[in-house]
């Protein structure tokens, strides 16, 4: 099982974009994933059909103990992909725990009690708020790796050192075989000459997926539809990029080779 930490502190930089669709795009590959929203907004759950306030229960009650993963978990229109979605009730866990001297674990621990009853996904995804506190936390202690989207922006270099050294601190003290799985550069215009240094700038430092996330309309659409970019159009330039994103990710998982299409990315 792999487990899988989407963040960035920065907001707009396509971090939920990510999360959902590249979970779909891997599910769709006939891998049982599922999507954990520990954002407040819910935007991953209603991303995949399940606005927060249609969900009776949520990732919430399982921080908290009252509600198991596999009672929550809810199935989406995409074979082999599940949310644990979220409400608005994830506002209240920095308070309720403050005292708890387990509030970093918790969920490491609802996953992993679900997998010891028999709930098991191969890959899963945690969507985080754009914030290094509690909950962004419970995820990196969680995850087994730390995916990291990147707008083309000098502002986003910035954020990217204060969120290694989150990550580094969750190492030392919390989750000593965490590790980064990458950086995905994401909203890229290649006829931007500071997004091709932003990306240039961050090849010399991290790993960085060669598959490029364009700019794209269709992208931005789906949300609002409660869909991801595949069940929405399946022939746009995103749904492309986002398939291709899960190849490669699905490659480097298996220790393979990745072949990069350089065409794919054309617009």
């Amino acid at each position: 099982m792999s487990i899988v930490a989407v963040v960035n502190q920065k907001g707009g930089v396509g971090k939920t974009t990510t999360a959902v669709n590249l979970a779909a795009s891997v599910a769709v590959a006939e891998v049982p994933t599922l999507i954990v929203d520990m954002d407040p907004q819910g935007n991953a759950s209603s991303g995949v059909g399940v606005p927060p306030r249609s969900a009776q229960r949520s990732v919430y009650e399982c921080l908290i103990g009252t509600a198991r993963l596999e009672d929550v978990v809810v199935h989406t229109a995409v074979p082999k992909l599940d949310v644990l979605p979220a409400t608005r009730d994830l506002v209240a866990v920095d308070v309720e725990l403050v005292d708890a001297p387990d509030r970093y674990v918790r969920l490491a621990r609802v996953l992993a009690d679900a997998a010891a009853r028999g709930t098991v996904y191969e890959q899963i995804f945690v969507d985080c708020p754009p914030s290094l506190g509690l909950l962004t936390v419970n995820a990196l202690v969680a995850a087994t790796r730390v995916l990291v989207p990147l707008q083309g922006e000098y502002y986003a270099l910035e954020g990217l050192t204060y969120l290694m050294d989150t990550i580094d601190r969750v190492k030392r003290g919390l989750n000593p075989t965490l590790e980064l799985d990458g950086i995905v550069l994401t909203m890229f215009d290649p006829r931007n000459n500071l997004a091709q240094q932003v990306a240039e700038e961050v090849k010399k430092h991290f790993d960085v997926y060669k598959t490029l996330i364009p700019r794209n309309v269709r992208l931005s659409e789906a949300p609002s539809h409660g869909k991801p970019i595949l069940l929405y159009d399946a022939r746009a330039k995103g749904c492309e990029a986002y398939l291709a994103l899960a190849k490669e990710y699905l490659a480097k998982q298996r220790g393979e080779t990745f072949e990069h299409d350089d065409a794919a990315e054309e617009s």
